[in-house]
């Protein structure tokens, strides 16, 4: 039997753009919702025929802004994924929200059409941090927004942006314990980072925006693993906390390197060892499923070390970490072919990764040091 299906559903408008944000996101004036709907579901009933007889078992409308779609839309969508797979009985259905309150009116009717988890865009209870990063809600709608999506949600999760810019550790350790205290079974914290193309890069590139040094943004992030640890909420990937059992199992997905479909602008997949990458820009997308029945731009065969790389770089973010013996299965290699293991034995005795049998994982005093981990143990040639 394989494994379940992971559904990704790109949505691409936002109200405004963030200036920390390089996600495929934009901002239109109006957007012809019968034509947005009717070429999603196209796009995915291509998928579908490409991806036969498998179940679906978990779907996640990204963005963008996924709570500007309007419920029946999603409603649509879920039903044309059951239709053209069908969905395990305990399917893990997310959609992304911002906390403005004319989103936020719709929790309801999108509890209605399936959805039964929730993550939203909270970023910080602070005013003046709102106002920074550029967020069009306020303090007070990002805790009605948490309380809401308590009432209609089985499951709900936020975002948390932290290290900015003369952030102290007392007033992170305040915030995130407020956080905390809603009581929700999973967070994203996330630390701020300068992505290229964005505003906040223009800025850092004049000087006129400066993150925490590495130090400082280490201690931040040790007394946030501390803090969650204590709530029950451990770290189960580099920012994502969550009891236990309470993972988002659409996230882990990708980490574990399953299969997944992406449909909608610039939805990425990995379907039966191929990479598929639909067309990013609406209007370009919108025009190939006029012209074609689907949005692909990219559609091409991952070889097979290129495929275990991939599985490494994703799952070793994970505290789990990854099976070995999984990736030799999916990728036909043994692995000797993409994993160092005198980096590994070197590693391990400076307490940075374990490994027992086919289990290989990076520590807790490793986390940190992750990029240069991979890089030394994660064989690429």
């Amino acid at each position: 039997m394989a494994e379940p299906l992971a559904l990704y559903v790109h949505w691409p408008f936002c109200v405004s753009k963030c200036p920390y944000c390089d996600f495929n996101s934009h901002v239109r004036e109006s957007v012809d919702q019968a034509v947005w709907r009717d070429a999603l579901l196209a796009d995915l009933r291509h998928e579908a025929a490409l991806l036969p007889g498998r179940t679906v078992g978990s779907i996640f409308f990204g963005g963008g802004t996924p709570s500007l779609m309007p419920p029946a839309t999603v409603a649509a969508v879920i039903a044309a994924a059951e239709e053209a797979w069908g969905l395990t009985s305990d399917v893990e259905i997310t959609l992304e929200a911002n906390p403005n309150s004319v989103e936020v009116a719709n929790f309801a009717d999108l509890a209605a059409a399936g959805v039964n988890r929730v993550s939203i865009g909270v970023q910080s209870f602070d005013s003046e941090v709102l106002e920074f990063l550029g967020r069009a809600h306020s303090e007070d709608e990002a805790r009605r927004a948490i309380a809401t999506a308590q009432e209609h949600f089985a499951r709900v999760s936020f975002d948390l942006i932290y290290a900015r810019p003369g952030q102290s550790m007392a007033a992170w350790e305040n915030e995130l314990a407020g956080a905390l205290a809603f009581g929700t079974d999973h967070l994203s914290l996330y630390q701020l980072t300068i992505e290229p193309g964005t505003r906040f890069a223009t800025l850092a590139a004049k000087g006129d925006l400066t993150i925490p040094d590495g130090d400082t943004a280490a201690d931040l992030f040790d007394m946030t693993q501390a803090m969650t640890r204590a709530a029950g909420l451990p770290r189960y990937e580099v920012s994502n906390h969550a009891r236990v059992g309470q993972e988002s199992r659409h996230n882990l997905a990708y980490w574990r390197y399953a299969d997944y479909a992406g449909v909608g602008p610039g939805a990425h997949g990995r379907r039966l060892g191929q990479a598929t990458e639909r067309h990013k820009k609406p209007e370009n997308f919108i025009s190939a499923v006029d012209r074609n029945g689907h949005g692909l731009k990219v559609e091409s065969d991952l070889p097979a070390a290129e495929r275990a790389t991939e599985a490494m770089l994703m799952g070793l973010r994970l505290t789990e970490g990854i099976d070995l013996a999984r990736i030799e299965a999916r990728s036909g290699l043994a692995r000797e072919a993409f994993v160092d293991a005198a980096a590994v034995a070197r590693l391990a005795k400076q307490g940075l990764v374990t490994q027992d049998g086919d289990r290989l994982m990076v520590t807790g005093d490793g986390i940190l040091l992750l990029d240069s981990i991979l890089s030394e143990v994660v064989r690429t040639g």
